[in-house]
């Protein structure tokens, strides 16, 4: 019997599908194992925001030292160290990376635990980003390959569950960990399992070839392009321009709640660790239904129209009809309308998620689709995770001598006007997404990479 090759399943397992190669049941569990991935970042990267006031109160930080932890330290590496990392995985196994980087970050999350001082806990969690770079670009060109246009943005929703059943364990799991266990504890407690999960991705995920759901496949002796080559590629799209602007600023506003929400309840609504993780644990929950729903509205409504511009178009209603009611999340008095202004924004805020990565896929080549989600997710970290949860702890301790505790309310009050600013730029980028599709499927059929090295 001859040897099967590395990406081919065996023959009395696959039967035949749209691609030849992979069956049905096996990208299913290959987009499951990759979301399990995604699970795991998102429980490490959100956890620290549930442990913030124990952290506090143990290290004597203040809020903007609280906030550089949870945004600049960690996006600054991770958001860099994504376009290197993605060049490897457009060059090198997408598993074997994705792999490596799981391993890397869930070791640093332990270890988390272990640190005596503001600078151990920066330099953590500093570790924490630097294997979270390696996460979703591998992740997002894997499933291209995995899923055709046509269910591409689905897929790639699916995937993006990973950020509340994420940020649902996390808080779950924060909440009772820092009443009952501690906050060092719980840092290992949710840091270890990440080591089983990579091992296991890395033996039973198979490295798809390249193109695979694609009409057009890449030349088996091409390189792929440099990264600048890429960046300036992608950069002359108008359309990803201005969606990815807005992808940061979107995600500028809602980092900036992940990171303070558990402050903001257990401050002014007198919440306990363990109240406000459950409470949390359920607004991201119920927030899937965003994540998911954005993607497959998307895709429905492109096959119903076969206008490509929904893919903006919903991020931007979704974007402006969330406003109102983040506005009474935050001010209002009466925490039963405070959790009805939660759960409404948990659900619009990640609707961007799918279409907004689908639609970065569409814009380049086959061999570039790791490094134009790294490019997109540099914009969207630096800008949102870096900068967000940074500037809520800076205008809390700014407000802090004249509103005493009520500091926070109006520090996350202070980053609304942006979530506005990005619902107007995903409208202006959808004006430049049929043109710039069109040239990129033109580019693609001459140069199967899409462009020259």
């Amino acid at each position: 019997m001859p040897a099967q090759s590395e990406a081919s399943p065996s023959a009395a397992s696959e039967p035949e599908d749209s691609s030849g190669l992979y069956s049905s049941g096996y990208r299913k569990y290959a987009l499951f194992i990759l979301l399990l991935g995604y699970i795991i970042n998102f429980v490490d990267r959100s956890i620290l925001a549930i442990l913030i006031e124990p952290i506090k109160a143990d290290l004597d930080l203040n809020d903007t030292q609280l906030g550089l932890l949870g945004g600049l330290a960690f996006a600054l590496f991770y958001s860099t160290l994504g376009l290197p990392i993605a060049a490897l995985a457009d060059r090198w196994s997408r598993v074997k990376v994705l792999s490596i980087a799981i391993l890397i970050w869930s070791a640093m999350t332990a270890v988390c635990g272990l640190v005596t001082s503001f600078w151990q806990l920066l330099f953590a969690r500093i570790g924490v980003g630097v294997g979270e770079a390696g996460a979703s670009p591998p992740s997002h060109s894997l499933i291209s390959d995995y899923f055709p246009l046509a269910t591409r943005a689905t897929a790639l929703s699916i995937y993006a569950l990973g950020i509340p059943i994420g940020t649902m364990v996390g808080n779950a799991v924060g909440g009772w960990g820092a009443d009952n266990i501690g906050w060092r504890y719980t840092f290992m407690l949710v840091g270890l399992p990440g080591l089983a999960v990579g091992l296991l991705l890395l033996f039973t995920l198979r490295e798809p070839p390249r193109g695979l759901s694609d009409a057009v496949k890449p030349k088996a002796d091409e390189a792929p392009p440099k990264m600048k080559t890429v960046l300036s590629f992608l950069w002359q799209k108008r359309s990803f321009r201005y969606m990815s602007l807005a992808c940061g600023l979107h995600a500028f506003v809602s980092y900036g709640a992940g990171t303070w929400n558990p402050p903001f309840l257990i401050r002014i609504h007198e919440l306990s660790n363990t109240e406000t993780g459950w409470w949390l644990a359920l607004v991201a929950g119920v927030g899937a239904i965003g994540t998911f729903g954005g993607g497959y509205l998307a895709d429905k409504m492109y096959d119903a129209s076969g206008n490509r511009r929904w893919y903006l178009w919903i991020p931007a209603i979704a974007t402006l009809v969330m406003v109102p009611f983040q506005f009474l999340a935050y001010l209002h008095s009466d925490f039963a309308m405070v959790l009805v202004g939660l759960f409404v924004a948990s659900v619009l805020s990640p609707i961007y998620l799918g279409p907004a990565f689908a639609m970065t896929q569409a814009l380049v080549g086959l061999r570039m689709r790791a490094v134009a989600s790294a490019i997109l997710l540099l914009v969207l970290n630096l800008v949102g995770m870096g900068l967000g949860p940074y500037f809520v702890g800076f205008m809390s301790d700014l407000f802090e001598p004249s509103q005493g505790i009520f500091a926070i309310r109006y520090a996350l009050c202070a980053t609304l006007i942006f979530t506005v600013i990005a619902a107007i730029l995903y409208f202006l980028g959808s004006r430049h997404v049929d043109q710039d599709i069109a040239d990129t499927e033109a580019l693609v059929a001459d140069q199967p990479s899409g462009v020259t090295a």
